[in-house]
């Protein structure tokens, strides 16, 4: 393969201050459920998932995702960020494409399986990847500074240029009728 060269102004569109996102409530089934409630920062897009008949798809990143994104490129993967604060995360949801997490900061639960029974917590600059069809959620435990009302950074990479997100229709009707969002919920205190 041979190299090329990038003007400047060219490389300057592939460039994205963190300062600079624009930050991204809602957009995901969950969304409106107690304890679901967090920010996405999109940083590489990715075009949104084609639609699929007779299922509710949805992109990882929300619907307006793409159209958010910093950097507006479909070259394999996504990169952006959830802010969210101490007890809050996503419900059990899986991708037909591998995710991954980085912590930046705080303190945040993984949890897989369809019955929720297998989990780790993981610390700033921790990572890990979950499969093709796996089901997984995250849960904010605790901020940089143990506090309860600031949030924790997470980065996340899906993988692909269309990935679709699912979520059990079950697990969304029983969270919206108990306020739970998942099967388990996890009591987070301060510090």
């Amino acid at each position: 393969m041979e190299t090329k060269d990038v003007s400047r102004e060219d490389m300057l569109k592939r460039v994205a201050k963190f300062t600079d996102l624009t930050r991204s409530v809602g957009g995901f089934p969950d969304s409106d459920i107690a304890g679901c409630e967090r920010t996405l920062l999109n940083v590489i897009g990715f075009d949104p998932p084609d639609e699929v008949p007779g299922q509710e798809v949805m992109s990882p990143v929300g619907k307006n995702g793409a159209e958010n994104s910093a950097i507006p490129i479909s070259e394999g993967f996504n990169l952006g960020f959830v802010e969210a604060l101490p007890g809050h995360g996503v419900m059990t949801h899986h991708h037909d494409t591998n995710e991954t997490f980085v912590v930046m900061n705080g303190i945040w639960r993984f949890t897989w399986n369809d019955a929720d029974d297998e989990h780790i917590d993981l610390e700033a600059l921790d990572t890990i990847t979950f499969p093709v069809g796996l089901s997984r959620r995250f849960t904010c435990l605790a901020s940089e500074n143990g506090k309860l009302d600031e949030p924790a950074l997470l980065m996340v990479v899906v993988a692909g240029d269309k990935p679709r997100a699912f979520m059990r229709p079950d697990f969304l009707a029983e969270a919206r009728r108990t306020g739970k969002f998942t099967p388990r919920t996890y009591t987070v205190t301060a510090a």
